[in-house]
């Protein structure tokens, strides 16, 4: 497992991470044994980087975590995410109340101090008028966090998010059926100094390449209730692609694959071929998937007429079908 530089933290990642909503039950039933065996196997796998949130689960993916964390050695970094709570979200916003809802993270984690803590895709009012990153800032210097970032749906909120001087890092939606950061945001983020974590690398999991229209999810897993975005940002559940048209676009790319190439190693390789990324948060139900993933840091890069595909095939035949903005 490879690693890289997470902005301006200094923690050295893996670049492939774990992503652990799954671990809240969020997308169906996970046990705990299975819940610490998937962590253990991303330890076991070279992953040192994982990513949380407060409302994952009502808090059972800290928990879990937490708890796990108990039996190691040395604890990987370990990000979590505040904003989303329903005593913040959508208006209840205060530098005591974000400062409260950290703490509670804090203790569910088991850890004196948050590694990095990320603003979890909050109001677009609240994010602009400035004082949320303000009062992490201060929280850093309270010593509340060592670090923070901020996790964002648009591409407008990242832009701004990353002119604040002491965020450490950009959580963003970027994938193969999402390409347009890379050109607009990337580059900034390097001049900043800014880490770029990726998440949706898979598209909800389009882009393993392994479902099919009659696919059938949990009622409690978001890509059922929020396949149309009824419950939060469209984004967020399948790239903001009907999942028929998503399930039809990822049939028409694996035809255009080069020989000996699998669309969810391109997918996650494409990723990791931008430099600006410092790690990737694939999520995972299982331990096969956690060993799956990680293999993809050991693969070569794309080739560039392989790039010049992807590219072309995301502007002609993607990027329209994309709800609820870039």
């Amino acid at each position: 497992m490879k690693t890289r530089t997470l902005g301006k933290t200094g923690f050295e990642v893996s670049e492939i991470g774990l992503g652990c909503w799954q671990l809240g039950n969020d997308f169906g039933p996970v046990e705990d044994n299975e819940a610490i065996a998937i962590l253990q196997t991303a330890v076991d796998e070279g992953i040192r980087f994982f990513d949380t949130a407060d409302v994952y689960g009502g808090g059972l993916s800290e928990q879990r975590i937490g708890q796990w964390r108990k039996s190691l050695k040395k604890s990987p970094v370990i990000a979590t995410k505040v904003g989303r709570n329903a005593e913040l979200y959508p208006n209840g916003y205060s530098k005591a109340a974000v400062k409260k809802s950290l703490q509670a993270s804090a203790q569910r984690l088991g850890v004196e101090i948050i590694d990095l803590a990320q603003l979890h895709c909050v109001p677009r009012d609240v994010l602009f008028s400035g004082d949320i990153l303000a009062w992490m800032e201060d929280l850093k210097t309270e010593g509340v966090i060592k670090h923070f970032g901020a996790s964002v749906e648009m591409l407008d909120e990242a832009m701004f998010c990353c002119g604040h001087t002491e965020l450490a890092s950009l959580q963003i939606l970027f994938n193969v059926f999402r390409q347009d950061a890379a050109e607009s945001l990337l580059p900034l983020a390097e001049k900043n100094g800014v880490g770029v974590i990726v998440r949706l690398p898979l598209a909800s999991g389009l882009l393993s390449g392994k479902m099919s229209l009659n696919h059938a999810f949990s009622e409690r897993d978001h890509r059922s209730y929020n396949k149309d975005g009824a419950a939060f940002h469209v984004g967020e559940t399948f790239n903001g692609i009907p999942f028929e048209k998503g399930i039809e676009l990822v049939e028409a790319l694996k035809g255009k694959m080069p020989e000996g190439h699998n669309i969810l190693d391109v997918s996650l390789r494409w990723i990791l071929d931008q430099p600006q990324v410092s790690s990737i948060i694939a999520g995972a139900s299982r331990s096969s998937q956690v060993v799956r993933n990680a293999a993809v840091s050991s693969l070569p890069p794309l080739s560039k007429e392989l790039h010049a595909l992807l590219a072309e095939f995301y502007r002609e035949e993607v990027r329209e079908h994309i709800r609820g903005g870039i």
